[in-house]
């Protein structure tokens, strides 16, 4: 069984907001399953189903972001799991916008959801899929508005691009392991891009040359016919 977390505030006044970004991303992935957000335990609502033999449960922690940590804490005792098998998706000032980075543990980086997880959990020894919404343009805006702040039109398109990502790459991080999709949640989508096009022209340039080589080997056995039958 895994329990994927999506971090968020209730409220329709806070569903288009930055730090809702894990709630976005669970809900985008139940409307693609099919799931229906239709249980609530532990100050949370859940939506759950089969990936292949494993159960997945879908949560939205309804405590607000500053309390996360009561309600997952909570239902990790209900359900029996282990820190590692939970997945916390969350947003990230320090990640640029739209960014994703995959990890099995470490700090909270001054997210204040993550950090009460820690907090009631006793380890930071958790995954955690993180998305980026980068930093507040000039320093007078202060962190709590820019987070709870709606982001403009081509911040969203970056937000969007990226919660859809990690909509499509969920099924792989449950069934694969984060060990295992770290080097490829975190590699730069353009920057593979990137690598692949030279890598296809290393091959080209290789087979360019296997090709001259061969062409001149049957030139030199010519010549060498021609100059025995002389």
């Amino acid at each position: 069984m895994k329990l994927v977390i999506g971090l968020g505030n209730p409220g329709l006044e806070y569903a288009q907001t930055r730090h809702n970004i894990g709630f976005c991303v669970v809900d985008k992935f139940a409307q693609k399953q099919g799931w229906k957000w239709n249980n609530q335990r532990s100050r949370a609502i859940l939506a759950e189903g089969m990936l292949g033999l494993e159960k997945v449960i879908l949560v939205k922690p309804i405590t607000f972001m500053n309390r996360s940590g009561e309600a997952v804490s909570e239902l990790m005792r209900w359900y029996r799991v282990q820190p590692e098998d939970i997945l916390v998706i969350c947003d990230d000032l320090d990640l640029p916008v739209g960014k994703l980075r995959l990890r099995s543990s470490g700090s909270a980086g001054g997210h204040n959801g993550v950090d009460d997880i820690i907090r009631h959990l006793h380890t930071n020894q958790f995954p955690r899929l993180r998305i980026g919404i980068g930093r507040p343009p000039h320093n007078r805006m202060d962190t709590i508005h820019y987070v709870l702040g709606i982001p403009p039109l081509e911040e969203r398109v970056l937000i969007e691009q990226a919660e859809d990502r990690a909509v499509e790459l969920l099924p792989q991080i449950l069934s694969r392991g984060v060990a295992l999709m770290m080097n490829i949640v975190n590699t730069d989508p353009e920057a593979q891009k990137k690598a692949e096009e030279q890598r296809k022209k290393r091959e080209q340039e290789r087979r360019r040359r296997e090709e001259e080589q061969h062409k001149k080997e049957e030139e030199n056995a010519s010549e060498q016919v021609d100059g025995e039958e002389r």
